[in-house]
């Protein structure tokens, strides 16, 4: 008798299992199908065009023709290419670990006890909530060389010995001008990630801690930072990722200027697909972009892991 209760409360479980498997997959299964309509599909699309010289516009003079690898070679002799990419590697090895370190601050300030610090929390992370178009053209304006804000507070505090500088029109400066954008925008969305982690973390290990004679340096080392591992993994990766996407911001303030200091991958793709009508040459700096960020992530994903492993 007992054996046969065993069996039915097998058969049983088995069945409630099915139903959650199946549960699960009809949850799923919108998101998935979302995934495959706008990044599974137009990708395999972007590969198949990769290999041809398909155009925009269709010319009867050129037709579409298979061309093999010589988009390939052709983009890996691109000098513009070369330049756009250099550009995004520039730009995410200076923002990323900038917006993290500002972002921890922030989580950091707003973790606190205080009065109003709902207000605080509303104020950092409203940049990221405000359209990057709206905030570029303001940003844009501020960098004004004639009236902009920025120089003028530059000539006030250095009674007239600094500026007016020409942010967006100088080579040297309009990258980095980009960049403090980009970092005063984005730093509110990691902030919040930041803080649902500071907020994780067991408040008995910091009374532990301090009962052991640690300090406040001591505690954030050794619990903070170590507990906020598998975060920081998620908004490093993420903001490589944003980081390597740049083109709203580079458009509206620079279109990709002056002298191409400020043009990104992104920023060629456009020109190449929708200005130069060359959707297979565009399509093949899409794959390869592809390609170059997964590794990337990758790359740092592993580093990150090796990292936490040896500590």
């Amino acid at each position: 008798m007992s054996q046969n209760k065993e069996d039915k409360n097998q058969v049983k479980l088995s069945e409630i299992h099915k139903k959650e498997v199946h549960a699960a997959w009809r949850f799923a299964l919108p998101a998935i199908l979302l995934l495959a309509i706008f990044l599974l599909i137009p990708f395999i699309v972007a590969f198949v065009l990769s290999f041809t010289n398909q155009r925009l516009i269709t010319n009867p003079n050129l037709p579409t023709q298979f061309i093999g690898f010589r988009n390939y070679i052709r983009l890996l002799n691109d000098f513009e290419f070369l330049q756009a990419l250099k550009n995004n590697f520039y730009f995410s090895v200076i923002v990323v670990p900038l917006q993290t370190f500002f972002a921890l601050l922030l989580a950091i300030l707003v973790n606190q006890k205080l009065r109003f610090i709902s207000l605080f929390r509303t104020i950092y992370f409203s940049p990221v909530v405000t359209t990057m178009v709206v905030v570029a053209i303001i940003w844009y304006f501020l960098y004004n060389p004639g009236e902009g804000f920025i120089n003028q507070v530059l000539q006030v505090i250095s009674f007239g010995k600094l500026g007016p500088y020409r942010w967006l029109n100088d080579t040297s400066l309009a990258m980095p001008a980009i960049m403090v954008l980009s970092i005063w925008q984005g730093v509110g969305f990691q902030m919040i990630i930041y803080l649902a982690g500071l907020q994780g973390i067991p408040e008995e290990l910091y009374e532990a801690s301090h009962v052991d004679g640690a300090n406040q340096w001591q505690q954030f080392f050794y619990i903070t930072i170590p507990q906020l591992r598998n975060t920081t993994i998620f908004v490093v990766i993420s903001t490589t990722i944003l980081a390597f996407k740049l083109f709203t911001q580079v458009w509206v303030m620079t279109r990709g200027g002056p002298q191409g200091a400020t043009r990104t991958a992104i920023v060629y793709l456009y020109e190449q697909g929708f200005q130069r009508l060359r959707v297979g040459y565009a399509s093949t700096i899409a794959v390869l972009f592809f390609l170059i960020v997964l590794c990337v992530s990758l790359i740092q994903r592993f580093y990150l892991k090796e990292e936490r492993a040896v500590q």
